[in-house]
């Protein structure tokens, strides 16, 4: 084992404060941003600023994340195609060509999936309901309008999935993670079927999204958030592969057949990500910035 770097000791705690720094600046610029803005901009303010915070959370914490399939048709006009922000970078529109949001699904392996998704989707997110009494986090994913429900409850499952179809009826795209929970590995657990549901009841297209990580291990996994982060923060650098599939198409479609199809997809997909990432493996680097 190599010796540690005397800032992967610090490295936590600088992290940890550069995230409570950004997250209420940030904060505070969107509610700027928004207060100056139309009423029929305030969307698009928003998501800009989603996309900026989890770009800024990415450079914090280190991850390097290659992205293969995120841009699909990026000359194409309209609300479907493949989108850039005012700085140029690219992200997938949450909304399909006929104004439809869309249900992207993706594997679930670490909190840090949070700052993926929100660098390059734009998506609400659908989350573990104690995640609203959070400290920074909690205040943070409320006012970007996070789905919260209680797995253990049947009426709180009923209610997002009522809220989700409400979202892509407006056009808002919607991330979950359908295995449930975090796990170890690239197998892909069985999903739930509440994403699907909302999906079929509106003829939401499901985007297919496979996710993986190089070097320590760094799913979360039997430990508190605290620890969880504090081991991830410690890193120099994280290689992440996004692999971004074909949209499945759901009109007239049975759920449990577009949950196997969405789930063989993105198993495909993190199978394709994990070669891609190679021999990338190495979470030190001789990047020693914080």
């Amino acid at each position: 084992m190599p010796s540690a770097h005397p800032l992967d000791v610090l490295r936590f705690p600088l992290r940890a404060a550069g995230f409570v720094g950004l997250t209420f600046g940030m904060y505070g610029l969107l509610e700027v941003d928004t207060a100056i803005s139309s009423a029929a901009d305030r969307e698009v303010v928003l998501h800009t600023w989603m996309r900026r915070y989890g770009r800024a959370l990415l450079k914090l914490y280190g991850l390097d994340v290659r992205v293969s399939g995120l841009v699909h048709h990026e000359s194409a006009p309209g609300p479907g195609a493949g989108g850039r922000d005012r700085s140029g970078a690219a992200y997938y529109p949450g909304r399909d060509p006929s104004g439809v949001g869309r249900v992207f699904v993706m594997n679930h392996r670490s909190a840090l999936d949070i700052m993926v998704t929100l660098a390059f989707f734009e998506a609400t997110v659908v989350s573990r309901a104690d995640l609203a009494g959070w400290p920074v986090v909690g205040m943070a994913a409320r006012r970007v309008g996070t789905l919260f429900v209680d797995r253990s409850s049947k009426r709180s499952g009923s209610a997002v999935v009522q809220a989700m179809c409400t979202a892509l009826k407006r056009g808002r795209g919607v991330m979950v993670y359908p295995e449930g929970t975090t796990f170890s590995g690239d197998e892909v657990r069985p999903f739930r079927a509440g994403a699907f549901t909302a999906a079929c009841r509106v003829g939401a297209e499901i985007v297919p999204v496979g996710l993986v990580y190089g070097g320590a291990e760094s799913s979360y996994v039997d430990e508190s958030f605290a620890a969880h982060m504090a081991r991830v923060s410690r890193a120099r650098r994280i290689p992440v592969a996004l692999e971004v599939g074909e949209p499945i198409a759901t009109a007239g479609q049975n759920v449990d057949t577009v949950r196997d199809e969405a789930h063989q997809a993105v198993q495909a997909l993190v199978r394709r990500a994990r070669a891609r990432l190679g021999s990338d493996v190495s979470d030190v680097s001789d990047v020693t910035d914080v």
